[in-house]
C-alpha cells in the first residue's frame, strides 16, 4: 500500500473521530477513485476511526452524543462505499445476527454484518436488543448454520449465556455455531459460556463463522 492510500485510509479514520460526515464522504469517494478496496477502507478507514472514538468513550472525553455524531460520519462513508463491495457469489451458509437484550449499540453489529453479507452469508438481523427467546424463535423456524451476538456492555454479557443455555434446552444448540464479539468480550469468556468462537473484528467474523462451518461439515 502506497504512502497515497495510506493517507485516505487516515482520512477516513479521522472523519469518523472528528464527526464530519462531509469529510467521510469524500476521502470515501477518493477511496474508490484510488482503487483501493472498499472492505479495505471500511477495516482500516471508518473502522479505524469508531475504535479511536470509542477509546476517547471509554476515557469519558466522549460521551454518546459524540459516539453517535461519529457513527454517523461512518454511514455517511459507507454509503458511498457499500456499493462498489464485490459480493462473493457463493453463498456460505445462512446466520443470524443481533445486539443482545438490554444492549441498544449496533454500530459493531451493521459492520459485521456487511462483512458477513459481502463474504456470501445471508443474514437475518434481529437488530439491538434483542430478546433472548427472538434469537431461539429464529434458529428454530429457519435453517440457520450461525447465531452471531454482540454487546458492548459488562452488564449484558449474560444474556449471551442465556441465548446458549436456551439454544440447549430447546434441543437448538448441536444445530449452530455460535460466535460473539464486543469490546467487553474476550475468548475467556466465549470459551466460559460455551460459544463455539470470539471474533475481535468485524472483519475477521465471517472467515471465523466459515471455518467452524467447514469444520462441522
Amino acid at each position: 500500500m502506497g504512502d497515497g492510500d495510506r493517507i485516505i485510509l487516515d482520512e477516513l479514520a479521522k472523519s469518523v473521530l472528528e464527526m464530519d460526515e462531509d469529510l467521510a464522504q469524500e476521502a470515501a469517494q477518493r477511496a474508490i477513485e484510488a482503487a483501493i478496496d472498499p472492505q479495505t477502507a471500511i477495516a482500516e478507514g471508518l473502522s479505524k476511526g469508531m475504535e479511536a472514538a470509542g477509546v476517547k468513550y471509554e476515557e469519558e472525553e466522549y460521551f454518546v452524543p459524540e459516539l453517535l455524531l461519529c457513527s454517523d460520519a461512518m454511514y455517511a462513508g459507507l454509503a458511498v462505499l457499500r456499493p462498489h463491495i464485490r459480493q462473493d457469489g457463493d453463498k456460505k451458509g445462512r446466520a443470524v445476527i443481533g445486539v443482545v437484550e438490554g444492549d441498544t449499540h449496533d454500530i459493531g453489529k451493521n459492520l459485521v454484518k456487511l462483512f458477513m453479507e459481502t463474504y456470501g452469508f445471508e443474514m437475518i438481523d434481529l437488530g439491538r436488543d434483542v430478546p433472548i427467546e427472538k434469537f431461539i424463535e429464529t434458529v428454530r423456524d429457519n435453517d440457520v448454520q450461525v447465531v452471531c451476538m454482540s454487546t458492548l456492555m459488562t452488564t449484558t454479557m449474560a444474556s449471551m449465556k442465556s441465548v446458549i443455555k436456551r439454544l440447549k434446552e430447546e434441543g437448538l444448540r448441536d444445530k449452530v455455531k455460535v460466535v460473539i464479539g464486543g469490546a467487553p468480550i474476550s475468548q475467556a469468556f466465549a470459551a466460559h459460556i460455551g460459544a463455539d468462537a470470539y471474533s475481535t473484528t468485524a472483519t475477521e467474523a465471517p472467515f471465523t463463522a466459515n471455518g467452524l462451518i467447514a469444520s462441522a461439515s
